[in-house]
């Protein structure tokens, strides 16, 4: 099985200074276009980009974007005073396209609140703008939510990493029955998993000998936590946000020689350790 073909590009630091771990800042359009290319290369074709992340559709649009599948997010309507259409079509016209492979809410719950969403989701679906309607995930919760209300996804995206594992019992159901796409992002829980255990706050104190473990692989550790999300039978993309060329080429070509992850088994984990939203500032 070649692993690479289920990599996806995420580009919110094309858009945001974004991740715990990221000191270079928002990546140049110089640096964007030497990343597609190498990604076209290899056959790395899925897209990951979103109405909030700034000017990261609008670097993307500045590129042959031919050989991608781009999948987008929309945030609440009553958020950004633009309707989900209004959203998609700034999107098409920033990223150039005729359609998008996907769109997903980025705040699933307000959909729930608000079924004429959905109903407009499907609607532009319908008129082909879009190919695969669903949400970006954070909490399992929101997804039962979802599914008890019968909005169901073509395609869902959702955190999962060495430490985070709570949609994995959801997979198996979603594809089988729904024919559900499953995308997973948080392949390095942004960063967490780099950052010198020393300076953590202490709110990490109980991940934080894990974290100094798997620090010992070095410079393979980036290929062996991608390894270890490729792995999964069930998901269909891992999708890798990278802040430059050379990042995106080194985790990429240690993929062959990685070492295979466990996770930990013994460890308590607090669940907001794996939402980054609930971190600490400081």
């Amino acid at each position: 099985m070649n692993l690479l073909n289920k990599i996806g590009l995420g580009t919110v630091q094309f858009g945001l200074k974004y991740g715990i771990s990221n000191t270079s800042g928002v990546t140049s359009l110089r640096e964007i276009s030497k990343i597609l290319k190498y990604c076209s290369q290899k056959e790395i074709n899925i897209l990951d980009t979103a109405f909030g992340y700034g000017e990261s559709e609008s670097k993307l649009g500045k590129n042959n974007l031919e050989s991608f599948k781009i999948v987008s997010k929309f945030l609440p309507p009553l958020t950004t005073k633009l309707s989900i259409e209004q959203q998609l079509r700034k999107s098409l016209t920033d990223l150039k396209q005729n359609s998008l492979y996907g769109y997903l809410a980025h705040r699933p719950l307000d959909v729930c609140a608000n079924h004429k969403q959905w109903e407009e989701l499907n609607r532009l679906k319908a008129i082909g703008l879009v190919k695969k309607i669903g949400f970006s995930f954070n909490e399992p919760q929101e997804l039962k939510d979802v599914l008890k209300r019968k909005m169901i996804p073509d395609l869902i995206q959702v955190p999962y990493n060495l430490f985070d594992n709570r949609f994995d019992s959801f997979f198996l159901e979603l594809k089988e029955k729904h024919n559900c796409e499953i995308h997973t992002r948080s392949v390095f829980l942004q960063g967490l998993f780099f950052m010198d255990s020393n300076q953590l706050h202490p709110f990490f104190e109980p991940v934080k000998a894990e974290i100094q473990q798997i620090q010992k692989l070095g410079t393979a550790l980036p290929s062996a936590l991608l390894k270890y999300a490729l792995n999964n039978k069930n998901i269909d993309c891992v999708v890798l946000g990278v802040n430059s060329y050379t990042q995106l080429e080194a985790n990429i070509e240690g993929i062959d020689n990685a070492q295979t992850l466990t996770r930990p088994k013994n460890i308590k984990f607090n669940q907001e350790i794996l939402m980054p939203s609930k971190w600490p500032n400081a």
